[in-house]
């Protein structure tokens, strides 16, 4: 099976327009059109190669209205291009996948379509041509961070594992106080479809991994990561435009000389805008999470750049969690812009 990329991502929302409008007005997504049917209305958003399909229910017996009433708006279909769609969904399915329709399940109430690279382009009433300015910061889908109930880590990369033909690059256990979690990722063979998966570790206090399964009622996504080629450029940006950042103690920058001899953006211009630093053997990588605006507190994104680095930087991944865990006990606190 040749899985070549993440066409787009859908999100079953409350209401498609409003949502496309923050989008547009904070993070530079452009309107390229409408899907309407006479049980949703769909509205698509590009940035770099970015699509995001917004989507609301018309009728209740759609997926989006269930999908919403028991988690409210969140992403729930993440569609994989593929030359041959129809050979892909039935290797899936012969290799075990849990289909449903032309979908097959991924975890929780998120599931996988497969698409040919651009058809949902050609499917949608296009927008006219704007006059709007857009940003185009944002180039790429990173990875999908997935939060999994507790036992359900290893089975869920097992499954991405036999049916997708994914691999499995990387593993962590991180403590932070008295809270643990274990996360493992897999990603597929073309290196373009990543999934970090998070449990929370029972032995340890229950933490914010445990939030986002009571939150959500359930497995899903915690936040995407969406890949630009000038971090601090985009930070900055984004931070005018009304976004919200986490913020990290000046500590963590006084002590980057002694983890590191060279970072590729000063020290300095990373402390003011509260960005992270890791190395691996083959680079460098920045990452920031935004702050959380949804109404359960679940779902949120995170900016990084990749100057070589292919890992998710073990120091970082402690001080994302830590970062996250202040914005949990002190919202006010955690946030800056």
């Amino acid at each position: 099976m040749h899985v070549q990329a993440i066409d787009h991502v859908e999100f079953y929302v409350g209401d498609a327009d409003e949502v496309a409008a923050k989008l547009r007005a904070e993070y530079g997504f452009r309107l390229h059109g409408w899907l309407r049917r006479p049980d949703q209305h769909s509205v698509l958003l590009r940035q770099g190669a970015i699509r995001v399909l917004l989507t609301s229910a018309r009728e209740d017996d759609h997926p989006a209205a269930a999908y919403v009433a028991e988690h409210g708006d969140g992403l729930a279909t993440v569609a994989l291009s593929t030359d041959d769609p129809e050979a892909a969904y039935a290797e899936a399915v012969a290799r075990g996948a849990d289909a449903h329709g032309e979908r097959i399940t991924g975890f929780g109430d998120v599931s996988h379509v497969f698409v040919r690279p651009d058809t949902l382009l050609d499917a949608v009433e296009l927008a006219p041509d704007e006059q709007e300015s857009t940003l185009d910061l944002l180039e790429a889908i990173d990875h999908v961070a997935v939060c999994v109930a507790p036992g359900e880590l290893d089975p869920t990369v097992e499954y991405y594992e036999k049916v997708l033909g994914f691999k499995q690059i990387f593993e962590e256990h991180i403590e932070v106080g008295g809270q643990a979690m274990n996360s493992k990722v897999v990603q597929s063979v073309s290196k373009e479809v990543t999934l970090t998966i998070l449990e929370p570790d029972t032995t340890a206090e229950p933490g914010q991994i445990d939030d986002f399964l009571a939150a959500h009622h359930g497995p899903g996504v915690q936040h995407l990561a969406f890949r630009t080629d000038d971090i601090a450029l985009a930070v900055r940006t984004l931070g005018e435009r009304g976004v919200g950042f986490l913020s990290t103690p000046g500590g963590y920058y006084d002590a980057l000389a002694e983890r590191f001899e060279h970072v590729a953006v000063p020290v300095e211009q990373l402390r003011e805008l509260n960005i992270l630093v890791d190395q691996d053997n083959e680079g460098e990588l920045f990452q920031i999470f935004t702050q959380t605006t949804h109404p359960r507190r679940t779902l949120f994104f995170e900016v990084i750049e990749r100057l070589g680095a292919l890992t998710f930087g073990s120091a970082n991944i402690k001080a994302l969690y830590q970062a996250v865990e202040r914005d949990r006990r002190d919202p006010a606190q955690g946030a800056t812009q």
